[in-house]
């Protein structure tokens, strides 16, 4: 039913990962293949092609669904509706931002600071000539091709470029002036695709599995026996998505106890509840939570 594209290269391996934990696994002949296929009636095609292609194609109607950066989604100026954000990899948990950085010891201080004619690199020649023209700068924007940063001051003034921390830039001895956008990875889906009911229906339930994925990756079951009379102390001690469930235990031998809670407080979490009186804890992975 869906035509799906999703994204080669650097968050090629965490796409597939995440599709693969999700129960959608990718299957394809070889890892050079950008021809794939997806066990599931939903999904009626897949390739694998450049996430920078991959806004103009969905946009186009050559794919109904697709995953890229919002980056390349407003480089691009494609007509596309997000279905959400997807946060699955170093690359994608914590937003990228799209900056434009100048010399560190450039008198620059923002946008509005840059004569006409600077001459500004970077891979987002559109995003970049819209947000200077924005502030009324008309400059000279020149496609660079990689290496950006290496370009000022000799090839340009300054760059438009993608960082998270910006220590790759300040390393380089630029400074950041002015954030431009910031973009996180999406689902994207061709608006006429998305406006017909079967293949939406299709879609949310594509979008489910993965957020659902995504979701219990940070979440951990804990189950755990409490004798009576430490029962409130224990609960006392358990962060959850909702109350936890409580079952009496046969011949009234205390109650045992199930929640979810995140997986970065399981460890201090685990020996308090012991301290509280706790017993038999386990702790069990997660593979999809859905609210």
């Amino acid at each position: 039913m869906l035509r799906l594209v999703l994204p080669k290269g650097s968050l090629e391996r965490a796409t597939l990962d995440l599709f693969a934990a999700a129960d959608l696994a990718v299957a394809r002949s070889s890892e050079v293949d950008y021809r794939a296929g997806i066990a599931d009636p939903r999904v009626s095609e897949v390739r694998i092609l450049r996430p920078q292609e991959i806004p103009v194609y969905v946009a186009g109607g050559l794919f109904d669904l697709g995953i890229t950066g919002r980056d390349w989604i407003e480089e691009r100026g494609a007509d596309v509706v997000s279905l959400g954000e997807l946060t699955y990899s170093k690359q994608t948990s914590s937003p990228v931002r799209v900056v434009l950085a100048v010399a560190a010891d450039s008198p620059y201080k923002g946008l509005g600071d840059l004569p006409d004619g600077v001459r500004v690199s970077t891979e987002y020649p559109e995003l970049t000539r819209r947000a200077l023209s924005a502030h009324g700068v008309d400059a000279r924007v020149s496609l660079s091709y990689g290496a950006t940063e290496a370009k000022v001051p000799d090839i340009a003034d300054c760059v438009v470029e993608i960082t998270e921390t910006g220590r790759a830039l300040r390393a380089a001895g630029l400074r950041v002036i002015d954030t431009l956008l910031v973009s996180r990875t999406e689902l994207i889906a061709n608006p006429a695709a998305a406006a017909d009911p079967a293949k939406r229906h299709a879609m949310d339930q594509l979008l489910t599995l993965l957020q659902g994925t995504l979701e219990a990756r940070e979440k951990v079951r804990v189950k755990l026996n409490v004798a009576t009379e430490q029962l409130d102390a224990v609960i006392g001690a358990l962060p959850s998505l909702r109350a936890p469930t409580v079952s009496e235990l046969s011949g009234g031998r205390g109650f045992a106890l199930e929640t979810v809670v995140p997986k970065d407080q399981i460890n201090p979490l685990i020996p308090e509840l012991k301290d509280r009186g706790a017993t038999d804890i386990l702790e069990l992975a997660l593979s999809k939570i859905v609210h």
